[in-house]
């Protein structure tokens, strides 16, 4: 094999992007302060100390609430490039998708309104 310049670019080139992404990381171990103990080891809730076992504070009902908006975000996302591309499209099959696509999220919400996702339960004490 031959060496070429064409490999010493890729091999210039790789090694700059690992010097660019662990340049960083590097730089700051070496000059971040070493200040331990205090607040520093606390979990971080808003600028107040953590009431209770820190990491039992937050319900579970933050993060499903959290996975549904990621969902439905996802979902509504996708109606953006749809809808830029819909007026290119001809018959009444794109149309008849989209319906569908929208009719099975709406009965995803009504399900999940059904089940009781959406309502917030009261901490019992």
């Amino acid at each position: 094999m031959v060496f070429s310049w064409l490999h010493f670019a890729i091999i210039l080139f790789l090694l700059g992007g690992l010097l660019f992404a662990g340049g960083p990381l590097i730089l700051s171990y070496l000059v971040a302060p070493r200040a331990r103990g205090g607040d520093m080891g606390m979990p971080y809730e808003c600028g107040m100390r953590p009431y209770g076992g820190a990491w039992t504070s937050f319900g579970i009902n933050y993060y499903v609430y959290a996975m549904l908006f990621l969902a439905f975000d996802v979902d509504v996302l996708y109606l953006f490039p749809v809808a830029t591309a819909y007026r290119f499209t001809e018959g009444w099959l794109p149309f008849l998708e989209m319906v569908i696509f929208l009719t099975v999220l709406a009965l995803a919400i009504i399900y999940f309104w059904a089940k009781g996702v959406f309502t917030w339960p009261r901490k019992i004490s």
